[in-house]
């Protein structure tokens, strides 16, 4: 059985300052069809803070309320998994980690039992930081660099990133009309890693960068990365399931 890890972003699951309902259905719709094809999945999902400011109406660029809006947000984020999830008779769960998770075998060691038994008993695993006491998540990555932990250190085969960036560039797209994707990627250059990250809407603390440092990562360490659209899952859709690669990027060092 293939085990994947899915992350989807801030972008992607808000709208209007509202958690868009019907993206969320589409991702679990999506999850379920995975499911039904053989993969174990762990499901590596923003959107706390958002869901908190739809009670609590904070002025985000503080970080203590986007504390407080995550510690808000977070049981109302897993209530709304829980009824989309519930519609295909699957169960979900949610799983809180800190950074410091992956700096010691011991509580890794830990996590991952957690992990497999849930997986093992047909359970979405739920994960995301938590916001409320670790702060790097806020001020930059948005649970990218997380989810490409997640997916190494939990024995993923592939990180799935769904974001409104729908593919790899060789320029930016906003900008350049004559931009091209990049279909697949075998090696990152230092001056792609460090370029200045461009969140994208209110909610969102990552960007291009933060998902390339993700995609980095993982090629390190002989794993893979697929980048696409969060709007649109035709072409996730089409890479995981039909094994067609029709649009996104696909990291990896499979050349």
């Amino acid at each position: 059985m293939s085990r994947v890890v899915i992350k989807v972003g801030s972008h992607v699951l808000t709208e209007n300052g509202m958690i868009a309902k019907r993206r969320m259905l589409a991702l679990v719709e999506l999850i379920t069809v995975l499911k039904s094809n053989g993969y174990e999945v762990i499901l590596v999902s923003s959107g706390a803070v958002a869901a908190g400011y739809t009670k609590l109406p904070l002025d985000r660029k503080s970080v203590a309320n986007r504390q407080a809006l995550a510690a808000i947000g977070q049981p109302l984020l897993l209530k709304m998994y829980q009824e989309q999830f519930d519609i295909f008779d699957i169960f979900c769960s949610q799983v809180l980690l800190s950074a410091d998770v992956f700096e010691s075998e011991k509580p890794i060691a830990h996590a991952k039992v957690a992990i497999d038994t849930l997986l093992t008993n047909g359970v979405i695993p739920i994960i995301n930081e938590n916001d409320t006491v670790s702060i790097d998540e806020l001020v930059f990555g948005d649970n990218d660099r997380l989810s490409a932990h997640v997916a190494h250190y939990f024995d993923a085969n592939l990180l799935v990133i769904l974001s409104d960036i729908d593919a790899f560039y060789d320029k930016d797209p906003n900008r350049y009309e004559d931009a091209q994707r990049r279909a697949v990627v075998t090696e990152l250059l230092p001056e792609e890693l460090e370029a200045e990250h461009t969140p994208n809407n209110e909610f969102a603390t990552g960007g291009i960068v933060t998902k390339l440092l993700s995609a980095d990562f993982l090629m390190k360490h002989n794993r893979e990365m697929f980048l696409a659209s969060g709007f649109d899952l035709s072409d996730v859709k089409s890479f995981l399931i039909d094994k067609v690669h029709q649009g996104g990027t696909l990291f990896t060092t499979n050349k």
